[in-house]
């Protein structure tokens, strides 16, 4: 079974002892912290990739950086009209993988959104909670696949 990376797993830990209304309040501060994830001046990427799905309710840009070592750092713009719990999820995301090789990104299991968000807000929200993991191994998965590409 695929290891989530220590970085997600400390916030999978701290958010699954957290009472229902605790756990709300994490997400909202984790939200709030969506802007930081964004590119920085400066900054170059292996991948960009900006679109509005029909599952988001705004377009949503991902990009992914492969350092020296193999290892992902992701940065993510959020168009205006995206939810909250889609913020939340780009904050932790962000910060859960920075450091992991794109193989542990593209095997990590999803089973920890619902100790994170709770499993009320999972089955109110199934298709936001999980779609910007699902943009992120996307982009390691097309990182990979040219990569792959290159060395044949």
């Amino acid at each position: 079974m695929a290891e989530h990376p220590q970085a997600l797993k400390d916030i999978i830990d701290l958010c699954a002892g957290l009472a229902e209304t605790e756990r709300r309040e994490m997400l909202i501060s984790f939200a709030d912290g969506a802007a930081r994830q964004a590119p920085q001046p400066g900054e170059s990427f292996d991948l960009e990739d900006t679109r509005k799905d029909e599952e988001c309710t705004d377009t949503v840009g991902v990009f992914l950086r492969i350092d020296d070592a193999r290892l992902c750092h992701f940065r993510i713009t959020l168009g205006p009209q995206v939810q909250t719990l889609t913020r939340a999820m780009t904050t932790i995301l962000c910060q859960g993988f920075n450091g992991a090789s794109p193989e542990t990104v593209l095997d990590a299991p999803a089973d920890f959104v619902p100790q994170i968000v709770g499993a009320e807000l999972v089955r109110l929200r199934s298709q936001t909670v999980y779609y910007v993991l699902g943009r992120m191994k996307s982009a390691v998965k097309v990182w990979l696949n040219r990569q792959r590409a290159a060395s044949a």
